[in-house]
This record gives structure tokens, C-alpha cells and sequence, in this order.
């Protein structure tokens, strides 16, 4: 059974899903019947503490969507460091494919913010996100976190 809960954000409302003890969604959709569970009130207080500055590593059970290469790139986004960025290309190598499945990858994470897609750029530019707000949300994320300096 998935239970959502609705969490305030400096960038909305945000949804947080759980399913069998794991987070297996963030997204910006309102739910109809939010509840909460004890996970899901970890997580609200995780996030708060990431958008206070104050967290730089969630440390939440997580269970993306997607197939088998598209959770290679999730592990792969995980092990990039609060602060710093990647680019797609860079984890292509480290996956042995090509950087366009792996910007797919990264468009299919359905847990942005806590699987920080927004910490992976394009070769030459931000690339894209697909959280609302899109490229201006990455943005905002980027510069929360110090992580794309000529930015600031």
C-alpha cells in the first residue's frame, strides 16, 4: 500500500511517497488524502533540515522506479557529494554506456531533491531537470547547496 504525505518545501508543496518501508516518490502533485507514517515524517524532517542547510546526506530507505540500468544511475547520483556536480557524460564512463541513456535516467528519477539528479550537468550547460520548475528549480537546488559557484 502507498501512503503520501504532503511536506512544505521553500519550493512548494512537496509529495512524498512510501511504499513497503521505502521512499518511492517525490514529486510537486497535490494528493487527494495525504497521511503520514512514521518514514514519512523522517523524511519531512530530513528535508527541512537539508533546505535549512543543516543536512548534507539523507539517510532515508529509498526504492526508485525504473529499470535495472536506471537504478545504476540513481546509485550512481547518490554517490555524489552535497556541493559538488557531475556531469552526465562523466557517468556514462563510470557506467560504461553514453550520456544520452543516462540523462534519460536522470529525467526518470522519481525521487528528486534526496536523489540528486540536479547535481548532474550537461557537458557544457546545466542540462535539464524534471522536477517542477525545471531548469530554474536545478538552479535553486544547485545554489542551496553551494554547488555551481558562478551561479551565486
Amino acid at each position: 500500500m502507498e501512503t503520501t504525505a504532503e511536506i512544505p518545501s521553500p519550493f512548494g508543496t512537496l509529495c512524498v511517497t512510501e511504499q513497503n518501508d521505502a521512499i518511492i516518490a517525490l514529486d510537486w502533485k497535490v494528493t487527494e488524502h495525504p497521511q503520514t507514517t512514521p518514514l514519512l515524517e523522517e523524511t519531512a524532517k530530513q528535508l527541512a533540515a537539508y533546505f535549512a542547510g543543516d543536512l548534507k546526506s539523507f539517510d532515508l530507505p529509498l526504492a526508485p522506479k525504473g529499470d535495472v540500468f536506471q537504478q545504476s544511475v540513481c546509485k550512481a547520483m547518490l554517490e555524489i557529494p552535497y556541493g559538488e556536480t557531475t556531469t552526465y557524460g562523466a557517468i556514462a564512463k563510470q557506467l560504461d554506456t553514453y550520456g544520452q541513456p543516462v540523462g534519460n535516467a536522470c529525467g526518470a528519477n522519481s525521487i528528486p531533491i534526496i536523489i540528486p539528479c540536479h547535481r548532474v550537468l550537461a557537458a557544457e550547460g546545466l542540462g535539464g531537470y524534471s522536477g517542477e520548475g525545471g531548469v530554474e528549480r536545478k538552479i535553486e537546488l544547485l545554489k542551496l547547496e553551494g554547488g555551481f559557484p558562478y551561479l551565486l
